[in-house]
């Protein structure tokens, strides 16, 4: 299988491209030197030149907070560079697997969203990965894969700020009304490979088997790393950001168990192998 794939040099992208060469598959990797997705003829071009039969859809503006003072240039990216991709994917009938987030939902209450619940961004961010959605729903051979709470070796996440932060402090707040689920990308591309070798188009929810707020999340980081560090919980209102948050990011992952995909390893295994992945489970 030929597969091209977009983001290469972000934490999900540069995972996928692994896998896919693990399992002997031909992947085409890009970023935006190779191929910026808002510019149409760009996007024609090299994708047709490449000739897949699946395209993953990674690359993303993911600033959540920019985005509200950069509102175009996030569409542009996330919806417009979307629609480029959705364009040469109908031409050459192949597959788009588009990589979406829990920022489509309004973030409230407290039951796990479903992957065809209604989608009610609360910020910029989520809005334009809405728009992109939409883009994709046009065709007929495409993925919707819904993430949360990423993390992967190649780029900056929670994990590392957290590691980085224990290491040269003696106390820490971190918020605990926010709860969802972690995403190691290491997991996460095994499951878009197999995904991607089927016909079971639709949308998904992905991410690590488990519930966790973000207080929860640190202390286990700390814990698994061997750090000692005074955590103590807050509430979201002591972090004031611009883009509003979901506080209810909890994702239904029925559907992938429905169809035939293995679900990904609960979260705290999956942190575990992460941090000896980068060197930092300590005692072991």
């Amino acid at each position: 299988m030929r597969v091209f794939v977009t983001g290469v040099k972000g934490q999900l992208g540069y995972d996928v491209v692994k896998e896919l060469e693990t399992r002997g598959h031909t992947a085409i990797g890009v970023d935006i030197e190779e191929m910026d997705i808002t510019d149409g003829d760009a996007v024609r071009r090299v994708v047709t030149q490449a000739n897949p039969d699946a395209v993953i859809h990674c690359a993303a503006y993911t600033a959540v907070d920019a985005a509200e003072d950069n509102e175009e240039l996030c569409r542009r990216v996330n919806a417009l560079g979307t629609k480029n991709i959705v364009k040469v994917c109908r031409d050459l009938d192949c597959k788009l697997m588009y990589i979406s987030t829990d920022y489509v939902f309004d973030g409230r209450g407290t039951r796990p969203w479903e992957p065809d619940d209604t989608r009610e961004p609360l910020n910029v961010y989520g809005q334009t990965k809405y728009e992109g959605e939409l883009a994709v729903e046009s065709l007929e051979k495409y993925f919707i894969v819904r993430i949360a709470w990423v993390f992967g070796v190649n780029g900056k996440n929670f994990i590392k700020t957290m590691l980085k932060l224990g290491k040269t402090r003696d106390s820490l707040t971190v918020v605990d009304d926010q709860v969802g689920s972690p995403t190691y990308t290491y997991d996460l591309a095994r499951l878009l490979v197999d995904m991607a070798q089927t016909e079971k188009y639709g949308r998904y929810h992905a991410t690590n088997e488990g519930l966790c707020s973000w207080y929860e999340f640190a202390c286990e980081i700390f814990k698994e790393a061997g750090i000692q560090v005074k955590v103590s919980p807050v509430s979201s209102d002591m972090y004031p950001a611009k883009a509003k948050r979901p506080m209810n990011s909890r994702m239904d992952k029925s559907k992938l168990r429905e169809m035939g995909f293995e679900p990904m390893p609960s979260w705290q295994d999956a942190l575990r192998r992460y941090l000896e992945a980068i060197g930092e489970i300590k005692g072991n």
